[in-house]
């Protein structure tokens, strides 16, 4: 079957996608964003998070047939061409990235969490990325990175 849907802002056509194929395969081999990991393949750990029609999701989960004629945002869309997002950016200052396999998905719901809320606290962040499983950083790092880019998207604004 064709898959038509739109991926970071631009429109894609898949051809031959297969009844149990994912979201996140056709993302990182038919689409060529390899952005969001494959680690668990069981929405477990949250490294394949992406926005689907504005709604973080984990892509392993969704058939590649639900994405029809929907919008899809992966890690890869909050840059602005060369310009990363603040939480992008937060997230390299701080040194939240280690090996990167879970970074893509908590970069997602970090975005999330700052665009519904500007000022979370440090219970809400936690709570926001609870889902997201990082085996690297022990977690300090990461809660350095979303409360410096939650202090810089509400200085922009």
């Amino acid at each position: 079957m064709r898959v038509n849907f739109t991926v970071n802002g631009r429109s894609e056509a898949v051809d031959d996608v297969w009844e149990g194929e994912s979201l996140l395969y056709v993302l990182r081999e038919r689409v060529g964003l390899p952005g969001s990991k494959n680690a668990c393949e069981q929405g477990e750990c949250g490294s394949c998070t992406v926005y689907l029609d504005g709604t973080p999701v984990c892509s392993c989960l969704v058939a590649a047939g639900q994405v029809e004629g929907r919008e899809v945002r992966t890690v890869e869309g909050l840059a602005d061409g060369e310009r990363l997002d603040p939480v992008q950016e937060a997230f390299v200052e701080t040194g939240a990235v280690q090996c990167g396999f879970c970074t893509p998905g908590l970069i997602v719901q970090a975005h999330d969490l700052i665009q519904r809320n500007e000022h979370p606290s440090d219970v809400e962040i936690r709570e926001a990325l609870a889902g997201n499983l990082c085996r690297c950083t022990g977690y300090e790092k990461i809660l350095d990175a979303v409360r410096l880019a939650a202090t810089r998207k509400a200085a922009l604004k």
